[in-house]
């Protein structure tokens, strides 16, 4: 699982056997160390109508409705967005680079442009 923060926008990328684990465990998280302290980042299924984020005690929560994670889970849905207030949110697949890049993709999803060029 990814994050990518600018301005008031989060973004959440993540890899086909990160949405595995979510939607079978309804929760995710992942931890950067920085030193004495941790970012936790977490997705948290919920019984709400539209995502929502929450910062508390150094983690970032992403809620994701409970339906919302099943469509995506059994779909070909690439994620979904909405605003929390001034916040802009979006959960979406994480994409094989058409790029080469040093990083393994070999858990992300088939670019579908990779056939395109």
């Amino acid at each position: 699982m990814k994050i990518r923060i600018k301005g008031n926008s989060l973004r959440y990328r993540l890899t086909k056997s990160d949405i595995e684990l979510f939607s079978k465990d309804g929760y995710l998280e992942e931890t950067i160390s920085f030193g004495s302290q941790n970012l936790i980042y977490a997705l948290q299924q919920s019984a709400e109508s539209e995502l929502a984020a929450n910062f508390k005690d150094q983690k970032i929560t992403l809620s994701v409705p409970a339906f919302m994670a099943k469509e995506w889970a059994t779909t070909d849905r690439v994620g979904f967005e909405s605003s929390n207030g001034p916040l802009y949110l979006l959960i979406e697949k994480d994409f094989k680079c058409l790029d080469n890049v040093a990083e393994d993709q070999s858990d992300n999803y088939p670019n579908p442009l990779s056939g395109a060029l």
